[in-house]
């Protein structure tokens, strides 16, 4: 798996503004807040994607990908590692911009498929520390 250049990164937190956050938790101690708090405070719109919430951030809760209206820049992925295939099919489903699995989430399978499918990829980063990185 290769992820982009930091360069490449950089384009694609400048040019997005929508990101749907699949597993973002209502719990502010929990990772996936924290991390998305940090990029909405940042100016992304941020979709939290998680059945078995209400909503997060102030924002509220879709069950799934293909339930966001509209254009989606970015999903980041906030699940384990074997999770990775099903929301690949759902991610190219919606035909979003790119998909990104956060720090310590990757799966082969995943990133073969959605290479096959021409989409851009990007695994084991956090979204939040390249965002820092590329300012």
């Amino acid at each position: 798996m290769e992820n982009p250049t930091r360069e490449e990164i950089k384009s694609i937190l400048k040019k997005s503004k929508r990101i749907a956050v699949v597993g973002l938790s209502d719990n502010p101690d929990r990772t996936s807040y924290m991390v998305s708090k940090a990029m909405q405070d940042n100016g992304y719109e941020i979709i939290p994607v998680n059945p078995k919430i209400e909503s997060s951030l102030g924002m509220k809760a879709v069950s799934s990908l293909t339930e966001i209206d509209g254009p989606i820049d970015i999903v980041n992925v906030f699940r384990r590692s074997e999770y990775l295939p099903e929301i690949a099919k759902r991610f190219h489903e919606i035909e979003a911009k790119v998909f990104w699995a956060q720090l310590g989430v990757a799966n082969e399978e995943a990133y073969r498929y959605l290479k096959e499918h021409g989409h851009t990829v990007i695994m084991d980063r956090c979204i939040k520390v390249e965002h820092a990185l590329t300012k």
